[in-house]
Protein backbone atom coordinates (compact mmCIF):
# COMPACT_ATOMS: atom_id res chain seq x y z
CA UNK A 1 0.00 0.00 0.00
CA UNK A 2 1.31 3.34 -0.56
CA UNK A 3 1.81 6.09 1.44
CA UNK A 4 -0.09 9.52 0.36
CA UNK A 5 2.62 12.39 0.06
CA UNK A 6 1.09 15.69 1.16
CA UNK A 7 3.64 17.67 -1.00
CA UNK A 8 3.50 15.14 -4.02
CA UNK A 9 3.51 16.77 -7.58
CA UNK A 10 0.52 17.60 -9.52
CA UNK A 11 1.89 14.70 -12.55
CA UNK A 12 1.58 12.48 -9.40
CA UNK A 13 -2.23 12.12 -9.75
CA UNK A 14 -1.95 11.21 -13.44
CA UNK A 15 0.11 8.41 -12.43
CA UNK A 16 -1.98 7.33 -10.18
CA UNK A 17 -5.09 7.38 -11.49
CA UNK A 18 -3.23 5.99 -14.93
CA UNK A 19 -1.95 3.03 -12.67
CA UNK A 20 -5.36 2.27 -11.61
CA UNK A 21 -6.50 1.91 -15.26
CA UNK A 22 -4.30 -0.65 -16.07
CA UNK A 23 -4.34 -2.47 -13.24
CA UNK A 24 -8.20 -2.53 -13.74
CA UNK A 25 -7.34 -3.42 -17.15
CA UNK A 26 -4.92 -6.32 -15.86
CA UNK A 27 -7.75 -7.86 -13.85
CA UNK A 28 -11.13 -7.13 -15.06
CA UNK A 29 -12.44 -8.91 -18.38
CA UNK A 30 -15.23 -7.43 -18.56
CA UNK A 31 -13.07 -3.55 -19.07
CA UNK A 32 -11.06 -5.59 -21.59
CA UNK A 33 -13.94 -6.42 -23.04
CA UNK A 34 -15.67 -2.96 -23.62
CA UNK A 35 -12.38 -1.56 -24.39
CA UNK A 36 -12.09 -4.43 -27.41
CA UNK A 37 -15.68 -3.57 -28.10
CA UNK A 38 -14.52 0.30 -28.05
CA UNK A 39 -11.62 -0.08 -30.57
CA UNK A 40 -14.47 -1.68 -33.32
CA UNK A 41 -16.46 0.96 -32.80
CA UNK A 42 -14.43 3.75 -33.40
CA UNK A 43 -13.02 1.62 -36.56
CA UNK A 44 -16.99 1.60 -37.82
CA UNK A 45 -17.05 5.03 -37.16
CA UNK A 46 -13.90 5.99 -38.97
CA UNK A 47 -15.39 3.55 -41.86
CA UNK A 48 -18.62 5.43 -42.28
CA UNK A 49 -17.28 8.82 -41.78
CA UNK A 50 -19.48 10.26 -39.23
CA UNK A 51 -20.22 13.63 -38.58
CA UNK A 52 -19.08 15.71 -35.82
CA UNK A 53 -22.54 15.11 -33.31
CA UNK A 54 -22.39 11.59 -33.83
CA UNK A 55 -18.57 11.28 -33.14
CA UNK A 56 -19.53 13.16 -30.09
CA UNK A 57 -22.32 10.84 -29.10
CA UNK A 58 -20.19 7.92 -29.81
CA UNK A 59 -17.36 8.96 -27.91
CA UNK A 60 -19.40 10.19 -25.12
CA UNK A 61 -21.22 6.27 -24.94
CA UNK A 62 -17.93 4.85 -25.21
CA UNK A 63 -16.65 6.99 -22.28
CA UNK A 64 -19.82 6.15 -20.39
CA UNK A 65 -19.54 2.97 -20.70
CA UNK A 66 -15.49 2.08 -19.17
CA UNK A 67 -16.42 4.88 -16.82
CA UNK A 68 -19.30 2.85 -15.72
CA UNK A 69 -16.87 -0.25 -15.64
CA UNK A 70 -13.86 1.20 -13.87
CA UNK A 71 -16.42 2.42 -11.30
CA UNK A 72 -18.21 -0.49 -10.72
CA UNK A 73 -14.69 -2.24 -10.08
CA UNK A 74 -13.41 0.32 -7.78
CA UNK A 75 -16.63 -0.32 -5.76
CA UNK A 76 -15.92 -4.15 -6.07
CA UNK A 77 -12.72 -3.94 -4.69
CA UNK A 78 -14.08 -1.27 -1.95
CA UNK A 79 -16.26 -3.85 -0.94
CA UNK A 80 -14.03 -6.81 -0.64
CA UNK A 81 -11.84 -5.00 1.29
CA UNK A 82 -14.16 -3.69 4.04
CA UNK A 83 -16.43 -6.84 3.51
CA UNK A 84 -14.48 -10.36 3.10
CA UNK A 85 -16.81 -12.45 3.66
CA UNK A 86 -20.24 -12.70 2.37
CA UNK A 87 -22.69 -10.21 3.58
CA UNK A 88 -26.14 -10.02 1.92
CA UNK A 89 -25.60 -6.29 2.01
CA UNK A 90 -22.32 -6.15 0.70
CA UNK A 91 -23.57 -8.80 -2.69
CA UNK A 92 -26.47 -6.06 -2.70
CA UNK A 93 -23.44 -3.24 -3.42
CA UNK A 94 -21.87 -5.13 -5.59
CA UNK A 95 -25.15 -6.17 -7.44
CA UNK A 96 -26.11 -2.55 -8.03
CA UNK A 97 -23.18 -1.44 -9.31
CA UNK A 98 -22.86 -4.20 -11.98
CA UNK A 99 -26.46 -2.72 -12.61
CA UNK A 100 -25.46 0.52 -13.64
CA UNK A 101 -22.95 -0.59 -15.95
CA UNK A 102 -25.76 -2.82 -17.69
CA UNK A 103 -28.15 0.27 -17.69
CA UNK A 104 -25.34 2.28 -19.31
CA UNK A 105 -24.24 -0.53 -21.75
CA UNK A 106 -27.68 -0.80 -22.92
CA UNK A 107 -28.00 2.88 -23.39
CA UNK A 108 -24.66 2.81 -25.45
CA UNK A 109 -26.15 -0.13 -27.52
CA UNK A 110 -29.56 2.03 -28.07
CA UNK A 111 -27.07 5.02 -29.40
CA UNK A 112 -25.40 3.02 -31.63
CA UNK A 113 -28.55 1.11 -33.12
CA UNK A 114 -29.78 4.86 -33.77
CA UNK A 115 -26.25 6.54 -35.24
CA UNK A 116 -25.21 2.77 -36.77
CA UNK A 117 -28.00 1.28 -38.67
CA UNK A 118 -28.68 3.41 -41.16
CA UNK A 119 -25.20 3.31 -42.40
CA UNK A 120 -25.93 -0.33 -42.39
CA UNK A 121 -29.07 -0.03 -44.34
CA UNK A 122 -27.80 2.47 -46.79
CA UNK A 123 -24.68 -0.05 -47.43
CA UNK A 124 -26.91 -3.03 -48.10
CA UNK A 125 -29.05 -0.80 -50.32
CA UNK A 126 -26.47 -0.03 -52.16
CA UNK A 127 -25.25 -3.93 -52.25
CA UNK A 128 -28.63 -4.48 -53.79
CA UNK A 129 -28.96 -2.15 -55.93
CA UNK A 130 -25.00 -2.94 -57.62
CA UNK A 131 -26.17 -6.21 -58.12
CA UNK A 132 -29.52 -6.11 -60.47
Amino acid sequence: MRKKKQTGAFTDSFRYALNGIVYALKTERNLRFHVFFAFLVVEVSFFFGLNKVEWAVVLFAIAAVISAELFNTAIENLVDMVSPEYREPAGKVKDIASGAVLFVVFIAVVIGLVIFLPYFIAMGNEGILKKR
